[in-house]
């Protein structure tokens, strides 16, 4: 079983750029499909990113396509979203989730999830 901490959230205007943490705890991030979501207030849960446990490969959402970056850092066991030219649709709060499996889009399909982070940004 794994334990998730994210972290790296705040407030940006837009056009700023964040860089979202997730700390992992209890099993190895390579162990995984990690996953990050969001979910902006009177919405369902949305897929935003993930990188693949067994070859690494990543997929985004088409909305932050070019904007954001997965990735994964084994030695500190820690997954990383980097987001640039941010927009104020992009506000929400940013989920770091694990799967035991291929890659999916689906929430639902994943096990492990952290606490979130917000990520607000201004006009």
């Amino acid at each position: 079983q794994v334990q998730l901490v994210e972290s790296g959230g705040g407030l940006v205007q837009s056009g700023g750029s964040l860089r979202l943490s997730c700390a992992a705890s209890g099993r190895t991030v390579s162990s995984y499909t990690m996953g990050w979501f969001r979910q902006a207030p009177g919405k369902s849960r949305e897929f935003v990113a993930y990188i693949n446990r067994y070859n690494g490969s990543t997929d985004y959402t088409d909305s932050v396509k070019g904007r954001f970056t997965i990735s994964r850092d084994n030695a500190n066991n820690t997954v990383h979203l980097q987001m640039n030219s941010l927009r104020p649709e992009d506000t929400a709060v940013y989920y770091c989730a694990a799967r035991i499996g291929s890659s999916q889009y689906a929430a639902a399909s994943y096990n492990y999830w952290g606490q979130g982070t917000q990520v607000t940004v201004s006009s």
